[in-house]
């Protein structure tokens, strides 16, 4: 479960760095598709424990 966080938490951080330097535009897909890994990874560790 901590390292489902800790990628949601590096995937916040990268979009907050991506706004923020606008000289850095990678940064925030990178960020997003790491946040949306994080996401679906936590959903699915969720779901799994529920069946």
């Amino acid at each position: 479960m901590g390292l489902f966080i800790g990628i949601i938490v590096v995937g916040i951080i990268l979009l907050v760095l991506g706004i923020a330097v606008e000289a850095a535009k990678v940064l925030i897909y990178i960020g997003i598709a790491v946040l949306l890994i994080g996401v679906i990874a936590t959903l699915i560790r969720y779901i799994r424990n529920r069946a």
